[in-house]
């Protein structure tokens, strides 16, 4: 009897479908959670008219909370 081998498209689609899995922890949603919210308080103080404590804000909520909660695990 044959066997059947399997072609490459076969082989990319098991991977590609692999690569599509990215679980979150609470972990990472807590993080995401708190750098919105810092993010929407700096917008709404920005558009209040702070120009001191609205960037401070929003530099925290996106280069602070927003990468921790994509790089940890």
């Amino acid at each position: 009897m044959a066997k059947k081998q399997k072609t490459k498209k076969d082989k990319t689609a098991k991977q590609r479908g692999t690569l599509a899995t990215v679980k979150f922890s609470q972990k990472n949603l807590i993080f995401f959670g708190i750098g919105l919210l810092l993010v929407v308080v700096g917008f709404i103080l920005l558009a209040a008219g702070d120009i001191v404590f609205a960037p401070i804000l929003l530099i925290v909520g996106y280069l602070v909370f927003f990468p921790l909660g994509i790089l940890l695990k």
